[in-house]
């Protein structure tokens, strides 16, 4: 496990479009937080559809990032990643204020999201921004051959 680090310059946090020239740099973050990451097709597949997708930096440092898809009255959020190094540090509350922001600008009434079962960090962070737990898919995620895990379905109104 690595130290958490500060930011390089925290007054120079903005967010971005994540396009796919950041993808060679997005990768490697997400395989270094994720046991089944995503995969650059993932990733293209979701740019490509015209989906939300930002990148949080301090000056050329990835911090975090978020994609989601917009539905008639709600937003799915698909991914939302904080580099393992700065974890810990409240960038996955500010990405979903940025979310939940945009998503209330274009008119959803509620945010949706699935949460690995096993992954008792992310369902703490969801359920402390104010999202409740609403059901389960069975053997949504990959894990590992031949394996799957449950996942639990969040929503939360806007």
């Amino acid at each position: 496990m690595s130290a958490l680090l500060a930011p390089p310059d925290a007054s120079e946090v903005r967010f971005e479009t994540l396009t796919p020239d950041w993808l060679d740099a997005v990768l490697p973050v997400e395989q270094a937080a994720y046991a089944h990451p995503w995969s650059r097709a993932n990733f293209q597949d979701a740019l490509a559809a015209g989906y939300q997708a930002q990148i949080l930096l301090a000056d050329d440092t990835i911090l975090g990032y978020f994609v989601a898809m917009q539905g008639v009255d709600e937003v799915h959020l698909l991914n939302i990643t904080v580099a393992p190094a700065y974890q810990g540090q409240g960038w996955s509350h500010l990405m979903l204020d940025a979310l939940a922001l945009w998503s209330r600008g274009q008119k959803a009434q509620w945010l949706w999201l699935e949460a690995r079962v096993g992954n008792h960090r992310a369902l703490h962070v969801y359920t402390r921004y104010g999202f409740n737990r609403v059901g389960m898919r069975k053997d949504y995620y990959p894990n590992g051959p031949g394996q799957r895990e449950h996942a639990i379905v969040m929503s939360m109104p806007l």
